[in-house]
């Protein structure tokens, strides 16, 4: 069994801070959603300004869009949301965010909408090149102009990097019941032939601290199918990460899935 050299700290932060970063709006449940068309133009507005400003990286000009109070359902706070920034951005310094929004609805002093963020960068290092790939829809909660809480609805990523990258499907629900049992597999879709795979994955429950805290994969060798994985889902509503790696001579592709535990 090999320690892997990878941790997917970068994998486990990028999906959710970009979502925040880039203006993710979501609707909240039972609420009846009005048009893209209609958004009002000042969040319309405000939506392409912090979208501009999260492409740039101007960090000071993005919390300005952020309320003191704000907070997340992963428990980010203002000031943890841009510590966080501030080390994603290193890491990936040419990040690009794109924003649709879906939906819309004013419920008393909060403006509630729907978008969808997708999230593409590359982080050079060691000689090699990092790409990312995520996507996140969430809901996010507006009062006087300020972003007051944010929760997430979905969310997918992949990293690859090497040549040539395993190409995999992930096979896992966004949403599941209360103790439920459930799969979580990564095929690989190509034949492997005489290569070694190697691989892991991993289960975690959604927290601030793993946005900064990086988290390390024990490295196994696979059969060539790719990893297979049943797991049962928490007693108590909640978020997890379902994250894998799988590695091979000529390339590496990390995935990670949000997994919602509801009632």
């Amino acid at each position: 069994m090999l320690k892997s050299i990878f941790s997917i700290k970068n994998l486990i932060s990028l999906k959710s801070l970009g979502c925040s970063v880039a203006l993710v709006l979501g609707l909240a449940t039972g609420i009846k959603a009005e048009t893209p068309e209609t958004i009002p133009q000042a969040v319309k507005t405000a939506i392409m300004e912090i979208e501009r400003a999260a492409n740039e990286q101007n960090l000071s000009e993005l919390m300005d869009y952020y309320s003191d109070e704000f907070i997340n359902n992963d428990g980010l706070t203002k000031k943890s949301l841009a510590n966080a920034l501030r080390q994603v951005w290193k890491n990936y310094p040419r990040l690009r965010y794109t924003t649709t929004i879906e939906s819309w609805e004013q419920e008393g002093d909060e403006l509630i909408a729907k978008t969808i963020t997708k999230i593409r960068g590359t982080q050079p290092t060691r000689g090699r090149v990092i790409r990312l790939e995520s996507t996140v829809s969430s809901n996010q909660h507006f009062v006087d102009g300020k972003l007051v809480r944010q929760d997430i609805l979905s969310e997918k990523s992949q990293i690859t990097s090497g040549k040539n990258p395993p190409k995999v499907e992930v096979v896992a629900p966004e949403t599941v019941k209360v103790g439920e049992r459930y799969d979580f597999d990564v095929i690989v879709l190509e034949p492997i032939g005489d290569e070694v795979l190697l691989g892991g994955a991993l289960e975690e429950r959604t927290n601030s601290e793993l946005y900064l805290e990086p988290t390390t994969l024990e490295l196994k060798q696979l059969p060539a199918g790719g990893i297979f994985k049943t797991t049962k889902a928490s007693l108590l509503p909640d978020n997890q990460w379902l994250s894998a790696i799988l590695v091979r001579g000529d390339g590496i592709t990390m995935v990670t899935q949000r997994v919602i535990t509801e009632n």
